[in-house]
């Protein structure tokens, strides 16, 4: 009789801590029943007016909203990609500029009062010394001043040279003056 109490009460310890670990693995619970989130939209509504300007400026490039850093830039051979990762790993652009063939143009920041922030102040440093080193083009644009479709083009696109006058192309000379 007492190792039939013996059993049953490890079998007890046993129960107890296999319900422990359950609960703290998230398989009991309130885990086990819906969680509390909801869908909610990720852009502001002048990252929205900005990103319908952005696509519509330019239609034959990829626009990205909410792009993480770590998606854009990456870590050089030689240098502990741990390290260098985790500064930028929990950082986005507002907006990535790509060509048809993913090759990223710019990346887009559009700044609000939040940024006046230390903190924020801080975080902006660090992201746009990493994009400043890794040789991409940051645009920073105020949320009280949205650029223009054609604004964005200008900013964007590459210019064209100017053509050659007529009487240049003839003589088959660029940048001489006509005699």
């Amino acid at each position: 009789m007492k190792s039939l109490f013996v059993i049953l009460l490890i079998l007890l310890v046993v129960a107890v801590i296999a319900l422990l670990l359950a609960k703290r693995m998230g398989l009991l619970g309130a885990a086990a029943g819906a969680w509390p989130f909801y869908v909610k939209r990720p852009l502001t509504q002048p990252e929205q007016v900005l990103y319908h300007r952005l696509v519509r400026a330019l239609p034959e490039h990829i626009v990205l909203a909410q792009a993480q850093v770590s998606r854009v830039l990456g870590v050089k051979k030689g240098f502990n990609f741990h390290e260098w990762n985790n500064r930028i790993n929990r950082l986005s652009y507002d907006f990535v500029v790509c060509a048809k063939d993913s090759t990223v143009i710019a990346a887009i920041e559009l700044d609000d009062k939040s940024h006046e922030a230390a903190s924020r102040a801080r975080t902006d440093e660090k992201k746009s010394k990493a994009t400043a080193d890794a040789g991409l083009r940051l645009l920073r644009w105020q949320v009280r001043s949205l650029p223009s479709e054609q604004a964005i083009r200008d900013e964007l696109l590459p210019k064209a040279l100017p053509e050659a006058r007529p009487e240049q192309a003839a003589s088959g000379r660029r940048g001489a003056g006509v005699a």
